[in-house]
């Protein structure tokens, strides 16, 4: 089957490698099922729904917004809450890293934590007023316009 390359379509070799790592669901002992086993509908295609998945994550679409031809988008989801609760990802995440170990070798010794500074944007309930303002009066501060007087969003009333 001839398969366009997408970056959310999967290659038979890649799938091939990962396809015995999908979690089976499991019919809990305890509880008491109306169906037999292998009753209701059928399962979606495992990599058709991985392809739903991957389409999801790639594209940062909605999960609603998910094209018909992967199938139900509460479906999708559901099998992505799922595998993550199984640890599907993680696995073969580790699985790509020691394969990629074993063909290029990883320098594990020169491996470094990143990180970023960046404005947090919800802060400013958390912490307060900007540090430079914090000892001034409200009309000391300065306006949106740049001018003093009241603070942004604050008008006095004359009386």
């Amino acid at each position: 089957m001839e398969r366009t390359a997408k970056s959310w379509t999967l290659s038979d070799e890649f799938w091939e490698q990962i396809k015995d790592h999908i979690p089976q669901p499991k019919r809990d002992p305890n509880r008491s099922y109306q169906r037999k086993p292998g009753g209701g509908r059928k399962p979606l295609d495992p990599r058709r729904v991985l392809e739903g998945i991957l389409y999801v994550l790639r594209t940062g679409c909605p999960w609603k917004a998910l094209p018909k031809e992967f199938g139900s988008a509460s479906s999708i989801h559901d099998y992505f809450q799922y595998w993550s609760q199984e640890g599907f990802f993680q696995n073969i995440w580790a699985a790509g890293l020691h394969t990629y170990d074993e063909m290029e070798g990883i320098g594990w010794e020169w491996q470094s934590i990143d990180g970023s500074m960046v404005k947090a944007p919800l802060a400013l309930e958390a912490v307060g007023r900007n540090p430079t303002d914090r000892g001034k009066k409200r009309n000391e501060t300065q306006s949106v316009g740049g001018s003093k007087g009241a603070a942004a969003g604050h008008r006095h009333l004359r009386r």
